[in-house]
């Protein structure tokens, strides 16, 4: 498409009156108001849309309070080409609450549209991982927490709450969901995800997607665009290792890594998409033509706009402070490279696309290939609405964000995320009436704890404060921290320092001697946000070479439980923890992974039972880093044993403990016996045989017992969430599609082979857990 030469672009109709461009006119289609547009744009001004600022924030657009700076914005953009992308304007100077962050979004975009040639406005993205990652934002569960749910509806409604706070102060891009795989605990990003399993994933991605975007039409201000991140292959790196290459074939790249994208892109309408930091066969993400161009828009037709991760353009040449791919000499080099595979615009700063119009100049780029790049972005802007209606207010932003309504989910998805691995002796719940003195003990029993890409809620709970809070005036609550699990940082803080031994064992006397008072003990133990983390430079670790507790923790527990009184383990980490000696001796342990803000009124009434746990695990926990890997849905031939040692995890993916009992009958088909292409419909009865309510996720598992290439032994199908009174029972249906069977055969082609497939129902993947039923297909 030709470009214009830089003039009003207001035109002049017959008998000399002006005429607003077709593009201005909000009555026209978006794609028409778009093709207008672009036709008027420079080849600099369409550079500037694939441009964004994030911390050049303070040098061109903010002054140090995070307030806009006329002045700084007036030199930076004295060009008037715009710009694309503003990232996180909720840490602009020290960080904004609400109602600053809205009157920052409204005052830089009022600069982009009135004091540009063409008026573009700009899209503000946003952290919100888990909750708008900012001051005053509600802080949910971390996405593997919010895996352990199993429910999908739950998880929209919250990223609907986060859409509705972000948008509020004037944001419109989330950068979540990851829908990562996490095929490797030892990875630090295992607790942005949610888990190991591509069909969990996908469910949740797909809940999430829909959460943030609603129908896409975005008229109410209430959404925001979602993000899949990071295309693709991430969860299974090297080494367990941030950004290392993914071995993996296509044929498991398209099952497991893929699956969930596509899935959100056609089931939910997923606008954006991040390409990953790792290569995969040799070819890194943002250089990689046929993962960004072939599978994602052609096969899958995709009509949003991929951003690039932060720096990843960069890393296709060589960044000191992390990596290299070395694909490319330089910085141009390396823009080129991530034009021609697709990437729409680079994040977070100006950096290698700034050379895109000296390349289109020099006939290196064309500039068609910026037209096709820049049009899905401009159409999204109309999309939303920034061009006739952009700005927002600040004290209904300062209403929204934080607000009490936001609470009542935040708890209830606490409630649903914990996990109870062990109850031996039916100790939990705690006999409130019977218990005189209670031992809060442990480094995560009074801290907060949300984990990474977090911001700071208005409301905040600990282990601690929810004991005491529920326990009642008849009840001591005694508290000691333990020790340490590391010495005092943040996730942020690039040095991570172990804590100190003679100072842990210090801590650990005066634990035992607290606890020598107490009826119970509640053990509140794991890792925090320095010990589980993204990997982002040489100098910012996060992944490990061992699963177990870090410093001195298992000391701790072994003092506490030499005193022979009931101790109740609570775990708070990120990635799975190979607690193989809690594992045995400790009579009840529960899994929270990360519980949000609402963290102590969680585990109190979990542990008094005002709240049954229903939590399921999104991952598998082994027994050791040496088991890694240690996904249930393996190949045949992958587990066959070790010397000296059990093949078994500690505790298997799906499997999650209640205060009442289940029983399922055995699975029944409509038809046992259909062609390809057909389905059936498989049915199981629920029975609650406790004396409990109770929540059961019913567990659906399928495996093609012979195929033209290996299948694995289990594959989850389907699930579902039901609550149940005592002695009352339901019945569960599944709809067993030719999906649920198909997979990609020797040739490489998607199809369901004739065959039997074993179907299994029950309440975890482990075999013991499950019944099964003989589909056949002929």
């Amino acid at each position: 498409m030709k470009s214009t030469s830089k003039s009003d672009p207001v035109a002049v109709g017959s008998g000399g009156k002006r005429k607003a461009p077709a593009y201005r006119n909000p009555k026209l289609p978006p794609e028409r108001r778009t093709k207008d547009l672009l036709a008027r744009m420079t080849v600099e001004e369409k550079a500037a849309q694939m441009i964004c600022v994030w911390q050049q924030k303070s040098e061109k657009l903010v002054d140090a309070d995070g307030r806009f700076d006329r002045a700084k914005a007036e030199k930076a953009f004295k060009k008037g080409h715009g710009l694309g992308q503003v990232g996180r304007p909720s840490d602009a100077g020290k960080g904004l609450d609400a109602r600053r962050m809205a009157e920052l979004t409204n005052a830089i975009q009022r600069f982009f549209l009135e004091e540009t040639r063409l008026g573009i406005p700009v899209i503000f993205h946003e952290e919100c991982l888990h909750g708008h990652a900012a001051i005053g934002g509600t802080s949910f569960p971390q996405p593997i927490g919010l895996a352990a749910t199993f429910d999908p509806d739950l998880v929209e409604s919250l990223y609907e709450m986060t859409a509705l706070e972000t948008r509020a102060r004037g944001a419109h891009q989330a950068l979540t969901p990851v829908v990562d795989v996490a095929r490797d605990p030892r990875w630090g990003r295992v607790e942005e995800t949610f888990g190991e399993d591509p069909f969990l994933v996908s469910r949740m991605g797909i809940a999430a997607v829909r959460g943030f975007q609603g129908d896409a039409t975005f008229r109410d201000k209430t959404r925001v665009i979602a993000t899949l991140k990071h295309f693709a292959a991430h969860g299974q790196p090297e080494s367990g290792m941030n950004c290392a290459p993914a071995n993996v074939s296509e044929r498991v790249l398209r099952e497991t890594f893929l699956y969930p994208f596509e899935q959100a892109i056609r089931h939910g309408g997923a606008i954006s998409i991040m390409p990953s930091y790792n290569e995969i066969d040799g070819v890194p993400s943002h250089a990689n033509r046929w993962l960004l161009r072939e599978v994602l828009r052609k096969e899958w037709g995709f009509q949003g706009y991929a951003v690039s991760d932060y720096y990843a353009i960069w890393e296709l040449a060589y960044r000191p402070e992390t990596h290299g791919h070395f694909l490319a000499d330089d910085k141009k080099a390396a823009c080129a490279l991530a034009v021609e595979a697709g990437v729409n615009i680079e994040l977070p700063e100006p950096d290698c696309y700034l050379h895109l119009v000296e390349l289109v100049h020099k006939g290196v780029l064309k500039e068609s290939q910026l037209d096709e790049l820049v049009a899905p972005m401009l159409l999204w802007k109309f999309r939303l609405g920034l061009f006739d209606d952009p700005y927002v207010d600040p004290e209904r932003a300062a209403a929204i964000a934080g607000c009490d309504a936001h609470r009542v989910p935040a708890l209830q998805a606490a409630r649903e995320t914990i996990t109870l691995l062990k109850n031996e002796g039916g100790l939990l719940p705690l006999d409130g009436g019977a218990i005189q003195t209670i031992a809060v003990i442990g480094p995560n029993a009074d801290r907060p704890i949300l984990g990474g890409y977090s911001g700071k809620p208005v409301h905040c709970s600990t282990v601690l404060e929810g004991i005491r809070a529920r326990a009642g005036v008849g009840v001591k609550v005694l508290y000691s921290e333990g020790c340490k699990i590391t010495q005092p940082g943040s996730w942020n803080q690039d040095e991570v320092l172990p804590s100190d031994p003679a100072e842990d064992r210090k801590l650990i006397a005066t634990a035992v001697r607290t606890a020598r008072k107490a009826d119970v003990i509640l053990l509140a133990i794991g890792g925090n946000e320095q010990t589980s983390r993204e990997a982002w430079s040489l100098q910012h670790m996060g992944d490990r070479t061992s699963l177990d507790l870090i410093g001195r923790q298992d000391e701790l527990a072994r003092a506490l439980l030499a005193l022979g009184k009931p101790v109740v383990v609570l775990l708070f980490n990120g990635r799975p923890l190979s607690i193989r000696d809690l594992a045995e001796s400790a009579p009840a342990i529960l899994e929270c992974w990360y519980l949000g803000q609402e963290t102590g009124s969680a585990v109190a009434e979990v542990l008094f039972g005002d709240v049954n746990p229903s939590g399921k695990l999104p991952i598998t926990i082994p027994r050791s880093a040496g088991h890694v890997p240690a996904y249930y849905n393996h190949k045949p031939s992958a587990r066959r044993g070790y010397l000296f040692d059990d093949v078994a995890p500690l505790f298997a993916f799906g499997f999650g403990l209640s205060y009442t009992s289940f029983e399922f009958s055995p699975p029944r088909l409509a038809k046992k016996r259909i062609r390809a292409g057909g389905s059936t419909r498989l049915t199981v009865d629920v029975t609650n045989s406790g004396t409990r309510a109770g929540a059961e996720v019913v567990q659906l598992y399928i495996r093609d017992l012979v195929s033209s290439v290996t299948r694995p032994v289990k594959e989850l199908k389907g699930f579902q969430r039901v609550v149940l009174q005592p002695g009352e029972t339901r019945t569960v249906e599944f709809e067993i599609a030719p999906e649920m069977l198909a997979f990609w055969d020797a040739n490489m082609r998607y199809t369901v082979e004739p065959g039997g497939f074993e179907l299994m129902t029950g309440q975890s993947s482990r075999d013991r857990d499950l019944q099964k039923v003989t589909l056949r297909v002929s």
